[in-house]
């Protein structure tokens, strides 16, 4: 009995330094928060390149797909902030090319979470009164027509809204993505009756740009990958030539907005020269 009192005050020393911490993180990032919208300088169009869920779950001691389930819910939590600072676009990169080839259990997991979140987006008030636009690019022929129609769906509500860009880049790979435009710029031309030797002398980087997934809004000109691995590993390849890049060692469901906000004030202290 006689520990009893000191286990007590053990436990009250412990919660009133875990206050005392979360009150100091708080206040850390509402500076933050702070200094970020009073400098003013934001991406036009912010690249998210969501890594680390499997190995989130395994260092919790979960099943690797509870990392996907968590994920999901982050990337909600991670539109909100872009939301509340007015970011114009950004794309998601959820599910790549090279993924799909993954066990049949997980990948079917994820795309039952894909129809799931397109669903909840479709009737998310936040959709609707910030006006987001939601589109879904990558090759996505191979999915469930249940997927698919979730997919369509979602695109179809907000195809007349101007606000927001928000991309899901599913099924996708960027060397796909060229692929496919320099395919769809060949089909135009022979449709319009040009040569295959006149096309190729008049081919022009304008040419791809006008053809990828999402032509009609501008390249990324900043790419958050999380988890801790340095590479792109093909998210946008044509149009991150001149992006600037973060790298945060995090895993994408342990992203919190303090990491966000640092990102971002690290973006705004760089000069971007474009190759000059």
């Amino acid at each position: 009995m006689s520990g009893t009192p000191v286990k007590a005050a053990v436990r009250t020393l412990q919660k009133t330094r875990s206050a005392a911490r979360g009150a100091l993180m708080w206040g850390y990032e509402q500076r933050l928060t702070r200094a970020v919208k009073g400098h003013g300088k934001l991406p036009r169009h912010l690249g998210l390149i969501l890594d680390g869920n499997r190995r989130f779950a395994r260092a919790a001691g979960l099943q690797r797909e509870m990392g996907h389930s968590f994920g999901a819910e982050k990337a909600h939590e991670v539109l909100q902030w872009c939301l509340e600072l007015g970011i114009p676009a950004a794309t998601i990169w959820v599910l790549s090319t090279d993924n799909t080839s993954r066990d049949p259990q997980e990948l079917a997991h994820i795309l039952a979470l894909l129809e799931k979140e397109a669903r909840n987006l479709a009737t998310d008030p936040r959709i609707h009164a910030n006006r987001v636009r939601v589109r879904a690019i990558g090759q996505h022929a191979n999915f469930p027509s249940h997927v698919l129609t979730a997919l369509r769906e979602l695109e179809e509500r907000t195809a007349h809204y101007d606000g927001m860009r928000l991309n899901i880049a599913v099924g996708y790979g960027g060397r796909e993505e060229i692929v496919d435009a320099v395919k769809t710029h060949l089909q135009m031309q022979a449709a319009a009756g040009r040569d295959l030797s006149e096309v190729a002398a008049c081919l022009r980087p304008d040419d791809i740009s006008a053809h990828l997934y999402a032509a009609d809004i501008p390249d990324p000109d900043f790419i958050i990958r999380t988890s801790g691995e340095i590479r792109l590993s093909g998210f946008m390849l044509w149009q991150s030539v001149y992006s600037e890049y973060y790298f945060c060692d995090v895993y994408w469901p342990g992203f919190r907005r303090v990491d966000f906000l640092r990102a971002l004030r690290d973006f705004q202290g760089r000069d971007r020269r474009f190759g000059k």
